[in-house]
C-alpha cells in the first residue's frame, strides 16, 4: 500500500510543480506547459490522480473487515499479540504509526490537486 500512496504523492506532486510553473530552486527558468499539455493534465491525469487519492483514503478509513485499514491493522495486532506472536504485534503497531502520516500526506495530495483544478481547469 504505500507504494500506491508513493505514488499518488509523486503524481500530485508533479501536477503541483507545473501548475506553479517554476523550478524548486530559484536559479532555474520558469517551467512552461502549453495549452495542450494543460488539457490533458485537466482531463486525463488529474482525474486518475483524485480516484486513486479517494481509494486510498477510504482504504486507511475502512472498517475491521477492509484489509490495510487502519481498524483491520489494529485488531490484526490484537489478534497477534493474544496469540503470542509479539513481533508480528509490533509491526503491525508501527505500519498504524505510520498511518496518521499517510492520511495527511494523502490530504495535502488532494488539495494541490484541487488547487490545479481550479487554477487551470476551471474555465473548461
Amino acid at each position: 500500500m504505500n507504494t500506491w500512496i508513493r505514488l499518488a504523492v509523486v503524481a500530485t506532486t508533479a501536477l503541483g510543480l507545473t501548475s506553479t510553473g517554476v523550478a524548486a530552486a530559484q536559479d532555474y527558468a520558469p517551467i512552461t506547459i502549453s495549452p495542450e499539455q494543460v488539457k490533458k493534465l485537466c482531463e486525463e491525469r488529474a482525474p486518475k490522480v483524485e480516484e486513486r487519492i479517494t481509494r486510498l483514503t477510504t482504504r486507511i478509513n475502512g472498517g475491521a473487515d477492509v484489509p490495510g485499514s487502519t481498524a483491520w491493522l489494529r485488531a490484526q495486532a490484537q489478534k497477534a499479540r493474544e496469540a503470542g506472536n509479539t513481533a508480528r504485534a509490533e509491526r503491525l503497531e508501527r505500519r498504524l504509526e505510520r498511518r496518521d502520516a499517510q492520511s495527511t500526506r494523502l490530504g495535502d495530495a488532494q488539495r494541490r490537486v484541487d488547487k490545479f483544478q481550479a487554477e487551470h481547469c476551471g474555465a473548461r
